[in-house]
């Protein structure tokens, strides 16, 4: 029979992906990389918004010339008003009135900033008053800052509760932890790259929270159903259990991931890259960001951090040490397996049982389904060896 090739073993779950059992692994990437993050904040900082800085905001229509016109004209202003004022940003931007430049500058005074109107009026011909000139606060800024971070602990503390109450404390733990550490790392991309934080930023920040929330509990809602009764099974630890769950929810995390990035992707290539809505790129940057982090969170750290929790709870370390030394006793010899072959003894009795590690009790192959057979005594019929008293019968 020919061997599946790895998407369809993916669609099966039997990929056979270690992933669970490589945690250290992921735990020190994960660890580098947040301390990176945490490097850029400090060296760094964000290339924060007007809105966050506060600045000055000018609009000139995109019909009268060129943008590299406009930018070279507003830096020779700035540059002969002096007192550290800079251009920010530069783009063009689609409007319901038309297309126009609009540039950003850190903030200017009231004759800098008319001075840099009257300067670009000249150069494309135009009156003073079709120059769309404003002054950004930084207050705003703070304002939303300080309601998005009330709504992130809302929401953190709601996902909590309902974690504990949908699966465990623990599960709740690392859905949270893994939560978190996908929003540090995604604004750690944001502040290595340089990307700009507007309040579109913010937004997209609150939304991928909801995404990344999604992809763990699929793959939890898969482990409970895998680890439900797990003490009772002689064939897998906790480990190899939900290692299991995460092979047989892989392709739907993925499915769900790229389902969700191609509209993202969509918004941010074509909305922002092709027809110039400097909104739609600031809101679709930080999702196709946050979702792709999302995805590899939620598969390479949630369930390992999940493990790890449950590895200390004493059922769990009982039943898993329980495992290892009943696979150390078959690969031994000292325990036959049930279900082994029989080979027949030299001298012509009765024949023996084989231990055969590779067939049971052996740790089963990364990925494998769970044969869902019990060890240990005999099930129903009539005890070994036979004899004793027949009810209704005659002594002999």
């Amino acid at each position: 029979m020919a061997k599946s090739g790895l998407a369809t073993r993916l669609y099966r779950g039997e990929a056979g992906l270690d992933i669970v059992g490589r945690r250290k692994v992921w735990f020190s990437v994960a660890g580098v990389l947040i301390l990176l993050a945490i490097l850029s904040f400090g060296l760094r900082g964000f290339s924060l918004g007007i809105e966050f800085s506060g600045g000055n905001s000018f609009q000139v229509p995109a019909s009268v010339g060129t943008l590299e016109q406009a930018e070279s004209t507003l830096e020779g202003v700035l540059a002969d008003e002096g007192g550290g004022a800079e251009l920010v940003t530069a783009q063009e931007v689609g409007g319901p009135s038309g297309d126009f430049y609009e540039m950003r500058t850190s903030a200017l005074d009231a004759p800098q900033a008319e001075a840099v109107t009257a300067a670009l009026a000249g150069e494309f011909g135009l009156d003073a008053n079709q120059i769309s000139a404003n002054r950004v606060s930084e207050a705003w800024g703070n304002q939303v800052t300080s309601r998005a971070l009330l709504g992130l602990v809302i929401f953190v503390a709601l996902v909590t509760v309902y974690l504990i109450l949908r699966f465990e404390w623990r599960m709740a733990v690392a859905a949270v932890g893994s939560l978190f550490l996908n929003l540090v790392l995604t604004a750690g991309i944001y502040s290595a790259v340089g990307f700009e934080v507007t309040p579109s930023t913010v937004i997209g920040f609150l939304t991928i929270l909801g995404f990344a929330l999604y992809d763990v509990v699929v793959v939890f809602d898969k482990v409970q159903e895998n680890t439900r009764g797990i003490t009772a099974n002689n064939n897998q630890t906790y480990g190899e259990a939900a290692n299991l769950a995460v092979n047989q929810s892989l392709m739907r995390s993925l499915n769900t991931s790229v389902v969700a990035l191609l509209p993202v992707g969509g918004l941010l290539f074509i909305g922002a890259g092709l027809l110039g809505a400097g909104t739609l790129k600031d809101l679709g940057l930080v999702l196709f960001v946050g979702m792709a982090v999302a995805f590899l969170t939620s598969i390479t750290l949630a369930t390992p951090l999940l493990v790890l929790l449950k590895n200390q709870e004493p059922r769990i370390q009982a039943h898993n040490k329980r495992i290892v030394a009943r696979r150390g006793a078959i690969a031994r010899g000292e325990v036959t397996p049930r279900g082994t072959p029989r080979a027949a003894a030299p001298d012509g009795d009765e024949p023996v049982e084989v231990a055969d590690a590779a067939l049971a009790g052996a740790a089963p192959k990364v990925g494998a389904r769970p044969t869902g057979k019990r060890s240990g005594g005999a099930r129903g019929g009539r005890p070994a060896g036979g004899g004793g008293n027949r009810p209704g019968g005659k002594r002999r």
